[in-house]
């Protein structure tokens, strides 16, 4: 009997060891993740895994399939494949079996006649189109692939006759218009009426134009610079079309510099995006919601990157689009073989894929298509498609997006809760619960959500009603406390006025400490005579320019951990030492290199005179920047620009506040202080080139007299 057991369990071991090489291959030959805000990589389970890969064997096909450009699947889940070494295309059935191939037909002149180097097929309910590119012509056929008609190269007065016409890719919509993109195209994409009567150009990317470009552009009239624009700009490599008729394209041709400026500085314009949404007119319309643009790889400089790929650098090369169900799509990076999947509002959902030659790997990845649940991957090196089934995980994704879009919101929340569950840095899950909680009045909750994703507009929305509950709840508070300030505000100032009038009046001259702070009231009200009583009448000390100086440096370090969410999502801060380091730098530089100046050309002020007049010029920072801090608790997005009105006008105030304060100390003229201001920002400029210069050569110094130290050490 133990023999017999210990025979089962050596036959169990045997088939497990024979079975987990190739799990591990499936499921780990890559890595899924998401990017944080900050561009971090974050791991995330698998949404889909490999299944199988479907070769020229397992079709049945008797030449190999050699070099697709292109693959697609229609509504019966029929596969079709644009062989371009073969001239044919290949369709299979919905278990990846040979049906017919398309290569050879007798044309409408009863003529024979065959493709060459087809590049893109799409298919309609009823049509199969063929972009024959080395034919220059789209072809088209019936589902059975019998010939019906071909369309030319379109004639019309914006095409030149000598104009290249080479056709890789093409959509049609349900109307019958046909969208094509040709390799040879500037002007954007090609749009054609079911008749085959061109319609114009639309979606032409923006341009990058070179220095001289740019220069040369002064010179040229408006329509030299439309022209210039439209020949020179990007042309696109693929596209696609939704159900309503909007257009997806790609374009791996955009310049990388600008493409890459345009990642690292999250700039949503689209200007330089390598995908773009179109509308029928050729707007851009694709919804850019997630922290970095969809553009593909996020870590274009791989500072933060962690897979096989993490030697390749730049933006990604973005080749084709494929649309997935509830509005999500995706993108392939030929450059690093991965796939970015993205709802419809342009949020990351996942990543995966790399290079290589495990099962979910890509030699040299060609193009992307759905298939139902599953992903269809085609390699234009291993000349083969890799099957990529939806994981449980993936179900759970989809199926949280579509309650979402039917407005079942309970429902999704239930999904995106058990998301959270197995991924807890996946960043649509809390923005799919806060929605939930927002529709069902909870908005504190869903501010809560919110702000763990990072999302200020859906967070600014909901703060919006939670004031408002708020302001409803506490109707009488509010009044009152704005009528407290108010009045609070009033009695400082006129308690200050009286004060400073007193002690200007007095015979003695005498004045207290305090009354050397409430000075800076004065000043800022009254520079002219303020900076002048300043420094003739003695009406302020530098006990009273420190206490101002502490007092800018408390206003900006409240404002480094008071200011609200919303106006700081990410908690920046700097600390106490790094704000008085802001404060005083900047200030003794002026002081240092005004009174250098200043003594060359007949300054009247003392280097204390500078001193205290600028510092008594910050006395509007805590005046303005503490209730511009306490005001970000209260507003929304919408209402930032009360908050930048307030900073504006208070860095105006100061730096009018330091001009005339020197004109007064020195008793320069309007003109000859403005050139003695201008010359003093540039000798604080040549004083820190000066410190960075001395400090660079002491390490240096440093740094040898420690090698010596070090080889003396070891010789003796």
């Amino acid at each position: 009997m133990k023999k017999s057991i210990f025979r089962i369990l050596t036959v169990l071991l045997g088939v497990l060891s024979l079975i987990s090489p190739l799990t591990a291959s499936a499921y780990y030959s890559y890595d899924t993740y998401t990017y944080s805000i900050d561009g971090w990589y974050m791991n995330s389970p698998d949404a889909y895994v490999p299944s199988e890969i479907v070769d020229s064997d397992s079709i049945g096909l008797s030449v190999d399939i050699d070099n697709p450009k292109d693959i697609t699947v229609d509504s019966d889940k029929n596969v079709y494949i644009a062989d371009a070494t073969n001239n044919r295309i290949v369709v299979l059935n919905n278990r990846f079996k040979r049906r017919f191939e398309i290569a050879n037909f007798t044309n409408q002149h009863g003529i024979k006649d065959s493709l060459a180097n087809p590049s893109g097929v799409f298919v309609t309910d009823s049509k199969i189109y063929v972009a024959d590119t080395d034919n220059s012509r789209i072809v088209v056929f019936d589902k059975e692939g019998k010939f019906l008609e071909t369309i030319g190269k379109p004639v019309s007065q914006e095409i030149s006759v000598d104009d290249l016409y080479r056709p890789i890719a093409l959509s049609v919509d349900s109307a019958g218009r046909m969208y094509i993109v040709s390799s040879t195209t500037y002007r954007g994409i090609i749009a054609i009426n079911k008749e085959g009567q061109f319609q114009g150009f639309i979606g032409a990317q923006k341009a990058t134009l070179s220095a001289w470009e740019i220069f040369w552009r002064n010179f040229q009239t408006e329509e030299q610079r439309q022209y210039s624009e439209s020949v020179v700009s990007t042309e696109y490599n693929n596209i696609t079309i939704d159900d309503m008729g909007l257009i997806y394209v790609t374009t791996s041709s955009i310049d990388e510099s600008s493409q890459q400026n345009a990642i690292q500085t999250k700039d949503k314009s689209g200007d330089y995006a390598p995908v773009k949404k179109l509308n029928i007119a050729g707007d851009e319309i694709l919804d850019r919601n997630g922290f970095w643009p969809p553009s593909g790889e996020v870590s274009v400089t791989n500072e933060n990157m962690t897979t096989n790929a993490n030697a390749i650098t730049g933006p990604s090369k973005i080749i084709d689009v494929a649309l997935g169900p509830e509005g999500t799509w995706s993108i392939i990076d030929e450059k690093r073989n991965k796939v970015f999947t993205y709802d419809e509002e342009g949020r990351l959902l996942f990543v995966f894929g790399d290079t290589g030659t495990q099962l979910g790997n890509m030699q040299s990845i060609q193009a992307i298509a759905y298939m139902g649940d599953d992903m269809l991957l085609l390699d234009k090196t291993a000349d083969n498609i890799t099957v990529m089934k939806r994981t449980e995980y993936g179900d759970t994704l989809i199926n949280a997006i579509n309650n979402q879009r039917e407005r079942r919101y309970d429902e999704a929340e239930a999904d995106w809760k058990e998301i959270l569950k197995r991924n807890n840095n996946f960043d649509a899950a809390y923005v799919g619960i806060g929605r939930a909680y927002y529709r069902d009045g909870k908005y504190e909750d869903a501010m809560d959500m919110y702000k763990y994703a990072y999302d200020t507009e859906n967070y600014s929305t909901a703060f919006k009603y939670y004031r408002q509950e708020w302001v409803a709840k506490y109707a009488l508070v509010v009044p009152i406390v704005v009528v407290v300030i108010a009045v609070g505000l009033y009695l400082f100032f006129r308690y200050a006025g009286k004060k400073n009038k007193a002690v200007a009046t007095r015979p003695d001259g005498t004045r207290t400490f305090w009354e050397e702070i409430l000075y800076g009231v004065h000043v800022m009200m009254h520079p002219f005579d303020g900076f002048w009583d300043l420094k003739h009448e003695r009406r302020g000390s530098v006990r009273g320019a420190v206490v101002y100086i502490v007092l800018a440096v408390a206003a900006f370090s409240y404002n480094a951990i008071g200011t609200a969410y919303l106006f700081n999502p990410k908690g920046d801060y700097t600390s106490v030492f790094g704000q008085i380091i802001s404060i005083l730098v900047p200030l003794f530089l002026w002081c240092i290199a005004n009174w250098c100046l200043t003594t060359l050309f007949e300054g009247e002020g003392s280097f204390k005179d500078i001193f205290i007049a600028s510092s008594y010029a910050l006395a509007p920072i805590p005046m303005l920047m503490i209730p511009a801090t306490l005001l970000t608790n209260i507003f929304t997005l919408n209402e930032q620009q009360v908050i930048t009105l307030l900073t504006t006008i208070m860095w105006i105030w100061v730096f009018a506040l330091i001009f005339f304060g020197s004109m007064v100390t020195h008793d320069y003229s309007l003109g000859k202080n403005f050139i003695i201001t201008i010359s003093t920002i540039v000798g604080m400029a040549a004083i820190m080139f000066i410190a960075l210069l001395f400090s660079s050569l002491l390490q240096k110094i440093a740094s040898f007299i420690t090698s010596i130290v070090v080889e003396v050490s070891y010789r003796m």
